[in-house]
């Protein structure tokens, strides 16, 4: 199994209560995923994530073919940090370390994925054509969602 990474952050001017407040509300997952890639959440034990709270979204791979994805929240550190692990999904392996930090400019926002998405060398291939770019397109669209509700940092 190969696994990958991507890292990625940003800095919102927002102190990080303001920000832990929004990124911990798992319903700001679906605003913050581009609508073609189709994300819904099917169940949602709690509006306000904690640690052990699975969550069950839907996700379309193609037009008119969605998966189940299911995730566990893990390591949450309210403020600070939260993981969440694919317990079963697209992926062979997904793992999400979501964390914060207070600067002088407002609170970065680290992601840090490791992921795999199996199939041997069709996954390999399917991730260089297709997922790597997904995973890219994802980011950028929340990089604008951020930057327009809370403005960007100057």
């Amino acid at each position: 199994m190969n696994v990958h990474s991507l890292s990625q952050e940003q800095t919102i001017p927002v102190p990080i209560d303001q920000a832990w407040e929004f990124f911990s509300s798992p319903r700001n997952l679906e605003a913050m995923t581009p609508p073609k890639m189709g994300f819904r959440i099917v169940s949602l034990p709690s509006e306000v994530l904690y640690e052990g709270e699975i969550i069950e979204y839907s996700v379309k791979v193609l037009p008119g073919i969605w998966i189940p994805w299911v995730s566990e929240i893990k390591a949450l550190r309210v403020g600070e940090s939260f993981v969440d692990d694919q317990i079963s999904g697209p992926f062979k392996f997904w793992h999400h370390r979501h964390s914060f930090e207070e600067t002088s400019r407002g609170t970065r926002v680290k992601d840090l994925i490791h992921y795999s998405v199996g199939f041997s060398i069709f996954g390999e291939v399917a991730r260089a054509l297709v997922v790597k770019n997904q995973l890219a397109k994802m980011f950028e669209h929340r990089r604008l969602v951020l930057d327009e509700k809370f403005g960007k940092v100057t």
